[in-house]
């Protein structure tokens, strides 16, 4: 019952955040307009008179912006709750595995020898293909080192890969002189100016993946107790670490091609998710999606508002919020 109250108080802050994040800006649209427009919308209620000004605003471009957002935060710490749940390792992300290093290389040739062959979705289909390109290269090696996948290996051999692809990342921006500028700004992240059909590919992409996942976390819940645990109790830990990694790197892929690269939300997101919840993946997986969701539309919230008219990359924000917080995490768990 405890976990139960938990969810509806994250539920409610998640909605308050919400709500106030689609209100806020150069423009501010008061709680109850934002409620009544939403209302209006999608069930054709409202209970004031309709600010054309604030629909406009809120439906066009500020609700999109929210959605988006909360999807790819919802996405990136799902994919990050799998890979440490996996891996057993507090500090393992699908950057750890090379994903959002691949994503920006591919993205990064794409843009310097403007290789448009897929008109505007070319950015973000180098940028996947070249990140789930990476890491399956990284699985297929460490499956080769050692056949029985164990953490250790998967690990070493991704942040192996991660490197090399910086490296190629690092000679690419040395002859980009003249789009310098948008690739690191790409690199960093950001919601600004998105088309909003990514939102339709996203929320459907990123819903299937979690329910895939989802119908396995009695088998997450045993590999927590180790491989040979797993294998004793009937796990195929081959399989399964292959199919969730899998789903993991589709994950991060997905989003790191349409936003860049956006750090931290992977990597404390789920250690806040089991200080709250507690170890079971019923609850982690599920809840994981909501708290990351939330605080990636907070951290934008901050990075289009706090310096306007300028806007900050709102992968600078997540990392200056989330690295203190993830440390005093870390530090706390250990004492």
């Amino acid at each position: 019952m405890k976990n139960i109250y938990k969810i509806v108080i994250c539920f409610m802050l998640s909605f308050i955040i919400f709500i106030f994040a689609v209100g806020v800006g150069s423009v501010f649209i008061p709680p109850t307009h934002t409620i009544n427009i939403l209302l209006y919308k999608i069930c054709n209620f409202n209970f004031l008179e309709i600010n054309e000004t604030f629909l406009s605003i809120l439906w066009k471009i500020r609700l999109p912006r929210v959605l988006l957002a909360f999807i790819c935060g919802a996405g990136l710490s799902l994919s990050g709750t799998i890979i440490q749940s996996l891996l057993k390792n507090s500090l393992a992300s699908s950057y750890t595995l090379g994903v959002s290093s691949g994503a920006s290389l591919g993205a990064s040739i794409c843009i310097l020898f403007k290789i448009y062959i897929f008109g505007i979705f070319s950015i973000q289909i180098f940028g996947f293909l070249f990140g789930i390109i990476t890491v399956f290269i990284a699985i297929a090696i460490a499956t080769k080192l050692d056949k029985t996948m164990q953490n250790n290996a998967i690990i070493l051999t991704g942040m192996a890969f991660s490197l090399f692809t910086n490296a190629m990342l690092s000679i690419i921006i040395t002859f980009a002189k003249e789009d310098l500028q948008s690739l690191i700004f790409w690199q960093m992240g950001s919601f600004s100016m998105k088309n909003n059909i990514y939102i339709l590919i996203l929320y459907p992409t990123i819903l299937i993946v979690f329910l895939l996942v989802f119908f396995k976390y009695r088998e997450l819940d045993i590999l927590s107790f180790g491989d040979e645990q797993a294998n004793i109790s009937g796990v195929e830990v081959k399989k399964v670490k292959l199919f969730l990694l899998s789903m993991a790197s589709l994950l991060t892929g997905f989003v790191v091609s349409v936003v860049g690269v956006i750090g931290f939300i992977d990597l404390f997101t789920p250690h806040i998710t089991r200080k709250i919840f507690g170890a079971s993946h019923k609850y982690v997986l599920s809840m994981s999606l909501i708290l990351g969701g939330t605080f990636m539309v907070l951290c934008d919230l901050v990075a289009r508002t706090i310096t306007a008219p300028i806007e900050l990359p709102v992968g600078a924000v997540t990392s200056a919020i989330g690295a203190p917080f993830f440390i005093y995490l870390y530090f706390d768990k250990r004492k």
